[in-house]
């Protein structure tokens, strides 16, 4: 494959590629470090991209060899210029955090892919991904219950995100269709999951909402637009968790546990 035709087939899935990372390792700074490493790895290696399984699960598959490398002392030697032990660290106990149920989890219901390419991307029989997908699905509502700032300006998506949130055992605080009205409402009840659109009703942003939210306290954030790609370039700081419109219940749901996840995780120990 040429490196124009391996570049075409590359370049429309990074996005989603940087989110799924993202999401994964709970940190923009530590995906965005491991789709640089899988980039590096296919143009080393072309012929290891596998394009008779399609470009995207071809990606996602070598990514997840660079992930599985997280906890080898041979990382340095695969990730773009060495990492350092301690970053090599993290990114072992994250794999070990971070369950293949939770991969299954995110690669079907998060990314959407089959089952059959969710087997592919992780080195699986496919009854295994199954069977890890039945577990995960069961373990969905086993996280910590918070309160929840919803940040949209149309009333039906709002209404839709309010019942998939209550259905999780979550208490929503309130919907907040404006920035003023958003920061009002975190003032009030301090939130400790915000999901929030991109663009409001009033032509203010969800996202400077957000940033005035965070300016008070530090709480997980997922991002919810239809133009995810804006907020996907790994060339600034940018979500970490973000789901594209429209979305599915079930996703919202993986992101909503994933995000609450690395949040029990950060917590210091008793």
């Amino acid at each position: 494959m040429s490196g124009n035709s391996l570049s075409q087939s590359i370049a429309p899935e990074l996005p989603l590629l940087r989110r799924y990372a993202r999401a994964l390792t709970g940190s923009q700074n530590r995906g965005d470090h491991l789709v640089r490493a899988t980039l590096e790895i296919i143009l080393e290696a072309p012929n290891e991209f596998r394009l008779d399984r399609g470009a995207r699960a071809a990606l996602y598959h070598i990514f997840h060899r660079i992930w599985s490398t997280a906890g080898n002392p041979g990382l340095r030697e695969v990730l773009p210029g060495g990492t350092l032990p301690d970053e090599r660290a993290a990114l072992g106990s994250l794999g070990a955090l971070v369950t293949l149920e939770r991969q299954v989890l995110l690669l079907m219901a998060m990314e959407g892919f089959s089952s059959s390419e969710t087997a592919f991307i992780l080195g699986l029989e496919e009854s295994e991904v199954l069977d890890q997908l039945k577990r995960a699905q069961a373990a969905l509502n086993d996280q910590i219950h918070t309160d929840v700032l919803i940040i949209e300006d149309e009333p039906i998506i709002g209404l839709d995100i309010r019942s998939i949130v209550s259905e999780l055992g979550h208490n929503v605080t309130g919907i907040a269709t404006t920035l003023s009205e958003a920061v009002t409402l975190a003032r009030h009840n301090p939130p400790g999951l915000v999901l929030a659109d991109i663009q409001l009703r009033d032509g203010t942003s969800g996202i400077d909402a957000v940033n005035s939210i965070l300016s008070d306290a530090q709480v997980p954030v997922i991002f919810i637009t239809a133009y995810p790609e804006r907020l996907l370039t790994g060339l600034r700081p940018e979500p970490t968790f973000l789901i594209t419109k429209p979305f599915l219940d079930e996703a919202v749901k993986v992101a909503i546990s994933q995000a609450l996840f690395f949040r029990r995780e950060a917590r210091p120990a008793a």
